[in-house]
């Protein structure tokens, strides 16, 4: 069974390499504290790598999906998403559209009412560890596994 990542952009966007800035690019997370929900995949994986030192990424929860999806879920900037917008999309509410995004069944991209990324606030309370350190030296980038109370912070 395949699962998901959830990517969060922690720094902002001037002085980036051209590499960096076309894998944030193809990712749909263009500025700061946006989100997206990527499948674990290879392809996936490489593109982590390469803007390892500009996102902080952990595995896909459904709970923190359909948190996302409800809050901040957007079909454009002014129409929120809803239940019937899952419905219109074939699926019975958020939460079913949630567990099919963690398992990796669909992606973000393919759900022709919903925005491929997520529009998030700066943390309440601010930042507990550095961003511009990765989560092994004591930071928040790359692989973290506290990211889900960061992003319920950020919502």
């Amino acid at each position: 069974m395949m699962s998901a990542f959830i990517v969060v952009n922690l720094r902002g966007t001037i002085n980036q390499n051209s590499s960096v800035k076309t894998t944030l690019h193809h990712l749909h997370l263009e500025s700061r504290f946006r989100a997206t929900i990527i499948p674990d995949t290879p392809i996936s994986k490489g593109m982590l790598q390469t803007v390892k030192n500009h996102v902080a990424w952990t595995n896909a929860d459904s709970s923190i999906i359909e948190s996302l999806i409800t809050t901040r879920g957007e079909k454009s900037n002014s129409i929120k998403y809803d239940a019937d917008l899952a419905k219109e999309d074939g699926y019975t509410n958020i939460a079913d559209l949630a567990k099919a995004l963690s398992e990796a069944k669909i992606n973000l991209s393919s759900i022709s009412n919903l925005k491929p990324s997520f529009r998030l606030s700066p943390p309440k309370g601010g930042f507990r560890k550095s961003t511009r350190r990765m989560y092994a030296q004591g930071g928040t980038l790359g692989y973290n596994p506290d990211l889900p109370k960061l992003i319920s912070n950020m919502i």
